[in-house]
C-alpha cells in the first residue's frame, strides 16, 4: 500500500487512488462535487483546540507533531483509516494548508507509515 499526501487545491489525478480529505473544516473555494474525494475523515484531523493552538506557526511544529501523535494514538477514527489502507493499493491524504512542509497530513502520513 502507498500513502501519498496532496493539497486539495491541486488537480485530481487517477494516480491518487482512494482520496481521503483529512481536514476538520471543508476547504475554502472547493465545491463538493469537484473535490473528487472518496471519504471525508474530519475526525482524523487534529482537534479544534490543537489546530487553533498550532495556527500554522512553524516554531510550534515539533510540539504540534508530538501532540497530534498523541491524539492519533487515541483516535477512534484510526481503525477506519487503517481499514481503508488495507482495502486500497494507493491512498492520498488531502489537506488544505498552504504550508506543504508543516501540516497535519505529513504527520498523519508518517504516523501511518510507522504503524505498518
Amino acid at each position: 500500500m502507498k500513502v501519498k499526501i496532496k493539497r486539495i487545491y491541486e488537480p485530481y489525478s487517477a494516480n491518487d487512488g482512494f482520496r481521503i480529505l483529512t481536514d476538520r473544516l471543508w476547504p475554502r473555494g472547493i465545491k463538493k462535487e469537484q473535490a473528487h474525494i472518496d471519504v471525508w475523515m474530519k475526525e482524523i484531523a487534529p482537534s479544534t483546540t490543537l489546530r487553533k493552538w498550532f495556527n500554522h506557526e512553524v516554531d510550534k511544529w515539533e510540539e504540534f507533531r508530538i501532540k497530534y501523535h498523541h491524539e492519533l494514538s487515541h483516535s477512534v477514527a484510526l481503525a477506519d483509516l487503517t481499514a481503508y489502507l488495507h482495502q486500497h493499493k494507493t491512498i492520498t491524504l488531502l489537506f488544505a494548508a498552504k504550508d506543504e512542509k508543516h501540516n497535519h497530513a505529513l504527520v498523519l502520513q508518517q504516523f501511518m507509515a510507522d504503524r505498518s
